[in-house]
């Protein structure tokens, strides 16, 4: 039995393998767990191993590049037209190792430990920041209820309440005074946690190749030079001219009226942690930029003239994405130009 690409469909505790020989004939099935499958493959010759892009991939497809196997991670998206009718784990193994040998497949690179290290540690920020916010909504909700309204804006929340606990006025009842405190110890605790994740990725921003480079690009800052390292690659691996604002959905759909094409909204596609964290860097630095003296000032210039803000801010967050991909093909610093003397 001669395999030439093994496809595997992975679950949480179970996989489902299907082997292809050379003419694309299956000539294997099998159920097995997830050290199975590293079992399997050591005993088969070198051959394309492929796997859909989901949670373990990265580490199981180490393991198998180790035994000296071709692997192939593949988003699920462009797996989905081989299934065939009545879908299941063995026809969806199948359609993973038919789509891994199609010529046009665009196929995802594996990610090292240090990478998925520092996804890990974006994500445990994240979920704090969303932790906190959600823990500043009720606060604002508990004093509306007691008719007291809080201007817009964390820290203006933050100073007045430390005026209402400080105050002998007996604005809101013993137990509700308690209560917030609580709820305001909790959110200093959530801001400490931050603040050490933050001090982490400005250290990390220093010392990696890729996330000093990424730095000098005017709004990535290091939560953005750090997340885009982690999710992008070093430069010497990166995407061989993929381009990272249609990656992010950040280039606008379009629409053919009348034979004049119509620019639509973003289409939202990809990684949404790392378009989020683009546009809002390109919102800090969306002033700076436009008032200085050089090309991209000029460009969005003459971008606030015709459109809304925030319009500008996406157009400039997808600019800055195209940036990192020059940036990290060239391997060179970006260097912001002046502009031409009309």
């Amino acid at each position: 039995m001669q395999i030439a690409v093994l496809g595997t469909d992975l679950g949480k505790n179970s996989c489902s393998v299907v082997g292809l020989d050379t003419s694309g004939r299956v000539v294997l099935r099998r159920r097995l767990q997830r050290d199975g499958v590293v079992k399997l493959a050591a005993g088969l010759p070198s051959c394309l191993m492929a796997m859909e892009a989901c949670g373990g991939a990265h580490y199981l497809g180490r393991k198998l590049r180790d035994q000296g196997h071709i692997v192939r991670l593949m988003s699920p998206e462009y797996v989905r037209p081989y299934v065939k009718a009545q879908k299941n784990d063995d026809r969806d193994a199948e359609a993973i190792a038919e789509a891994a040998t199609r010529p046009t497949m665009r196929f995802v690179e594996l990610k090292s430990e240090e990478q998925l290290d520092m996804q890990s540690l974006h994500r445990a920020r994240d979920r704090l920041v969303g932790e906190r916010t959600a823990l500043i909504n009720q606060l604002r909700a508990f004093l509306l209820e007691r008719g007291i309204t809080v201007p817009q804006g964390r820290r203006k929340l933050e100073l007045f309440l430390e005026t209402l606990l400080a105050a002998d006025q007996a604005l809101i009842s013993p137990r509700t005074r308690l209560l917030i405190e609580d709820l305001r110890a909790e959110w200093c605790e959530l801001d400490r946690r931050i603040q050490a994740f933050d001090e982490e990725f400005a250290h990390q921003a220093r010392t990696d190749e890729t996330a000093r480079l990424l730095s000098t690009i005017p709004g990535i800052g290091p939560l953005n030079a750090t997340a885009l390292a982690a999710a992008i690659g070093r430069a010497e691996t990166f995407g061989r001219g993929r381009d990272l604002a249609a990656w992010l959905g950040l280039v606008p759909k379009q629409m053919t009226t009348g034979g004049k094409p119509k620019l639509l909204g973003i289409s939202k596609r990809g990684n949404v942690y790392l378009r989020k964290m683009l546009i809002h860097g390109a919102r800090a630095v969306l002033p700076t930029l436009s008032k200085s003296a050089t090309r991209l000032g000029e460009w969005l210039r003459g971008l606030l003239a015709r459109a809304h803000v925030n319009t500008v801010i996406v157009a400039l967050a997808a600019k800055l994405a195209r940036i990192v991909c020059a940036v990290l093909r060239s391997g060179q610093q970006f260097e912001i130009k002046a502009a031409a003397m009309s």
